[in-house]
């Protein structure tokens, strides 16, 4: 079976179908209406769409209800299979759809005609069309403040360039997402979803670890949470060895530690395992493997994305030597399964922190720490730190040890949060400072209700709506020494635009709103943009940190590294 996988199959275009309905003469007779067309379309799109599209309501993508029955099937699978190709014709939906939205899907040469035209067959059979709600009285526009542009413009230096890891040659070229460091000897690693996780030998990527090599079973896809999600280097790697990744295998695999009902269907499964390399010193992988827990994911958005240790921590501090994990709601709420989230019983949408080095969990390979909020709570999952949020990408602690969590939202607001472990972080009931209703339309957000405090809800402290960006990427506070005027800042910035903030660590307080900057980049003495650098819409922005503090930027589209070198007003 072709593994390729539809992120945001942003057949987005539908944002901007309605607008179409002059298409008198659309005729969509042509599309196979067979059963078994229907069946492998459903699998297709279970597999690959679902994470970003129902039929129930919209969701990270508009519900696709009646989408047939306003565009032609032609063009759906044109867009789908090279979007891009389509702006530069000047096609008008194409045209209509850059100017309505900030995400334009890659192109998905990969599928072929028959795979296009079963998808097609089944969104076919969906012909209701979408009705305007007399009643609405969401939020249009959540946060009308527009987000400050600072003098702050800093210096980057590219460092290296990953190896291209689609065989197209299209963009993304790569997939990089994460660079951290060795613990002990501080060298830099930085991983590529598609597979490789490279040791950065003089900035010189070279491959360290090959996930397809080691694990038949890997999925390899562009699906949102497919592929080699993180890594983590165990504090002590230097002497024993120990490293940790996250990664997809196909739903059914082998059977799930953590799971639901068999009436909900899962689209993959993430996997967390604990490697014990044969030579800490090594310059490449050999060694054993130990899965420690299994999940089952409705969708293939937001799984399991996030593996870690506070850095920097000693005998008898609370959190040595212990294991955090991110982990999504799977698309469970989009896809119709809000009972899924948002519960101390359920992984799914929180924070976990296991001990790898005790076995007392349900499936006998890890530990639950004592001092876990819920560890003595019979009912609940002692694994959980806090919970309540839709996809907790990214965790990282300031200097003065607050836990930070970066949570990609749904239609509206992006957030960090300040972790007290044991809270109640709102998701699916709260996006941001908004209440939601996880059983109508999750794109939409409404005012607080009056007794809002008696629901007991943690706020962010840091939050922006899709006005300035899609998908927030957590960042770091800068504790290097190159750059002084970085110190006391917290560094992030949209996934998809590239966009640049900063915060005032200070200002990361409960109950308050730390104020956004935005901030600038200069390139050999030239004021640049990100989207520029990479010649992508797309730009695919992360950051990284090495052991002294200093800061990185990773592109994904052109899998360039760069770093930061210098700041200036």
């Amino acid at each position: 079976m072709v593994k390729l996988l539809m992120p945001v199959v942003f057949i987005g275009m539908l944002i901007f179908f309605n607008a179409c309905q002059s298409d008198s003469a659309i005729d969509n007779r042509s599309i196979a209406t067979d059963s078994l067309s229907i069946a492998n379309g459903g699998s297709l799109f279970n597999k690959n769409c679902s994470g970003c599209h129902s039929f129930l309501q919209n969701s990270i993508g508009p519900s696709l209800n009646g989408l047939t029955t306003k565009v032609p099937a032609k063009w759906i699978a044109r867009f789908i299979s090279n979007p891009q190709e389509l702006l530069k014709s000047g096609d008008e939906r194409a045209t209509g759809l850059a100017k309505n939205n900030s995400l334009i899907m890659p192109s998905f040469t990969g599928l072929d005609e028959k795979q296009l035209n079963e998808i097609i067959s089944f969104l076919h059979t969906y012909k209701q069309g979408i009705t305007a709600d007399e009643n609405d009285n969401s939020i249009k526009n959540p946060l009308p403040d527009t987000i400050q542009r600072s003098n702050l413009a800093v210096t980057l230096q590219q460092i290296t360039q990953a190896p291209a890891s689609s065989d197209s040659g299209k963009l993304p070229l790569t997939r990089i997402t994460k660079l951290e460091y060795q613990p002990g000897t501080g060298t830099l690693f930085l991983l590529d979803l598609r597979g490789k996780l490279y040791r950065l030998q003089d900035f010189k990527p070279e491959v360290y670890f090959d996930m397809a090599a080691l694990n038949s079973n890997f999925e390899i896809g562009d699906g949102l949470a497919t592929g080699f999600g993180s890594f983590a280097f165990h504090p002590n790697f230097s002497t024993n060895g120990l490293l940790y990744t996250v990664h997809t295998e196909p739903a059914g695999t082998a059977k799930a530690s953590v799971g639901y009902m068999d009436s909900i269907k899962a689209a993959i499964q993430c996997v967390l395992t604990e490697w014990k390399v044969d030579d800490p010193g090594s310059k490449t992988f050999t060694g054993t493997r130990r899965e420690l827990m299994r999940l089952d994911m409705v969708s293939i958005i937001h799984g399991m994305q996030e593996v870690t240790f506070r850095p920097n921590t000693k005998p008898g501090d609370e959190d040595h030597l212990l294991l955090y994990l991110g982990i999504g709601d799977g698309g469970c709420v989009e896809n119709g399964h809000p009972l899924l989230a948002h519960s101390i019983n359920s992984l799914y949408g929180t924070v976990i922190r296991i001990d790898p080095a005790v076995k007392n969990s349900a499936n006998g390979n890890y530990g639950i720490p004592p001092s876990n909020p819920f560890s003595t709570n019979k009912v609940a999952s002692g694994e959980i730190y806090a919970y309540g949020f839709r996809n907790p990408h990214r965790i990282t602690w300031t200097s003065k040890g607050d836990m930070l969590v970066s949570n990609i939202g749904q239609k509206n607001i992006e957030s960090v949060n300040l972790i007290k472990k044991g809270n109640d972080y709102g998701w699916p009931i709260r996006e941001g400072r908004f209440l939601l209703n996880p059983l109508n339309d999750i794109g939409k957000v409404y005012t607080l209700p009056a007794n809002d405090s008696t629901y007991h809800i943690t706020y962010p402290v840091v939050q922006f709506d899709h006005d300035e960006g899609k998908a927030i990427t957590g960042g770091f506070e800068y504790t290097g020494n190159n750059i002084p005027s970085l110190k006391g800042k917290f560094l992030f910035g949209d996934i998809p635009s590239g966009r640049l903030f900063y915060v005032i660590t200070d200002e990361l307080k409960l109950g308050q709103q730390a104020t956004i900057k935005e901030w600038s980049i200069l390139l050999n003495d030239k004021k640049q943009t990100l989207k520029a650098l990479c010649g992508s819409d797309r730009v695919d922005l992360h950051f990284g940190q090495d052991a002294k503090g200093e800061l990185y930027i990773l592109t994904k589209a052109d899998g360039r590294l760069y770093k930061l070198t210098g700041a200036s007003n």
